[in-house]
C-alpha cells in the first residue's frame, strides 16, 4: 500500500476512534507510523485536518469535510477489492446504524458467528433513534422500521415486526384476562413507543377493524421502559416482539389479546444512495436475515 493510501485510511479511522494508539491498534501499525502519516497527509494539504488535546484528537471544520469525501471513494476502492478478491473473509470498516434497543436486544446478540467468520473486519455500530443521513455520517448500512422516507436509497426487508399486548402474569392474576379490546378500558396501559404518539390502539381479526381509546397512567418515551413497567406489573404495554422477545419467551411477559392483530412494522435494511453497496454490508444484511428466519415463534403468537 503507498502512503498516501495508507495516510487516507489512517485519518478515517483516527477520526473515527478519536484516538491515534486505538487507531493504530487497529490497523496494525506503530503510532510514530500513524503520526507520521497524518502530518505527511495535512502537510500535502497546506490545511490541519485534527486538532489534538491530551485526552482526545477532535476534527477541524476542514478535516470534516474532508472526511465526508474520502470515506465513500475508500468505500468504493475498498467494494473493488473485495469484488476481484470473491467471496471469502471481509475485511476493514463497516459502519451500521440501528436504533438502540434493536442493536442491543437482536442484532449485536447474533453477531458472534459473522465475527467469528471474518476476523479481518471491524463493525462499529451507530446507535441513535434519529435517521441519520447515510451518506454525510458515513453509514454503510442502516436498520430501520416502519415507512421509509428516501425512495432514492436501496432498501431491502429483512424482518416483520410484529407488535402485540403484554403483561406480566401477575398482573393479569391481580386485574383479570381479558377477552376483547374494549375490555382495556378497565385495565392500566402503559405508553410507549410505537404508541406514545397516538391516542387509539387499532386491532384487526377476521376482517373486523376495531380502534380502542388509549388512556395510559404512565407514559414513557422509550420502549425499553414501557417493558420494564409491564415485567414490573404496572399494566398492560403495547410492544413489538423485537422490543420484549427475552421477555415473552422467559414468561415474564404474556401476550394480551392475542387473537387480535395490531398493525406490524417492516424492518429494512436501507443502503446509501448514490454508491454501491460495500461488500461487508451486503453480507452482514444477508447473515442477519437468515438469523431472523431461524429465530423460533413465540406462542400464541403466529402470522407476520
Amino acid at each position: 500500500m503507498n502512503d498516501r493510501l495508507a495516510a487516507l485510511k489512517v485519518f478515517v479511522r483516527v477520526a473515527h476512534v478519536r484516538s491515534f494508539s486505538r487507531a493504530a491498534k487497529e490497523l496494525g501499525l506503530s503510532q510514530p507510523t500513524v503520526s507520521r502519516l497524518l502530518a505527511t497527509l495535512e502537510r500535502s494539504l497546506g490545511v490541519p485536518l485534527l486538532m489534538r488535546t491530551t485526552r482526545t484528537v477532535e476534527l477541524t471544520r476542514t478535516g470534516k469535510d474532508y472526511l465526508a469525501r474520502v470515506e465513500p471513494a475508500l468505500s468504493i476502492l475498498d467494494s473493488a477489492g473485495q469484488a476481484i478478491k470473491g467471496e471469502g473473509e471481509l475485511h476493514g470498516l463497516l459502519r451500521v446504524a440501528t436504533p438502540a434497543n434493536a442493536a442491543v436486544r437482536e442484532i449485536i446478540p447474533r453477531l458472534a458467528p459473522f465475527m467469528a467468520e471474518h476476523p479481518a473486519l471491524h463493525i462499529e455500530f451507530s446507535l441513535d433513534d434519529r435517521r441519520q443521513d447515510l451518506v454525510r455520517d458515513a453509514i454503510d448500512v442502516a436498520i430501520r422500521f416502519g415507512i421509509l422516507g428516501d425512495s432514492s436509497a436501496t432498501t431491502r426487508r429483512i424482518d416483520v415486526n410484529v407488535r402485540l399486548l403484554a403483561a406480566s402474569p401477575s398482573y393479569l392474576e391481580r386485574s383479570g384476562r381479558l377477552l376483547v379490546p374494549a375490555d382495556l378500558a378497565d385495565h392500566e396501559l402503559i405508553v410507549a413507543p410505537p404508541g406514545a404518539l397516538t391516542d387509539a390502539w387499532t386491532f384487526r381479526r377476521d376482517g373486523q377493524v376495531l380502534s380502542v381509546r388509549v388512556d395510559g397512567r404512565v407514559t414513557v418515551n422509550v420502549t425499553e421502559a414501557g417493558v420494564a413497567a409491564a415485567v414490573a406489573g404496572v399494566g398492560i404495554v403495547r410492544c413489538s416482539v423485537w422490543g420484549c422477545r427475552a421477555e415473552l419467551m422467559d414468561g415474564r411477559l404474556v401476550p394480551v389479546l392475542p387473537e387480535w392483530r395490531l398493525p406490524a412494522v417492516d424492518v429494512n435494511a436501507v443502503f446509501a444512495a448514490g454508491r454501491g453497496a460495500k461488500p461487508a454490508a451486503r453480507r452482514f444484511v444477508d447473515f442477519l436475515a437468515t438469523s431472523l428466519k431461524r429465530t423460533p415463534a413465540i406462542a400464541p403468537i403466529s402470522g407476520r
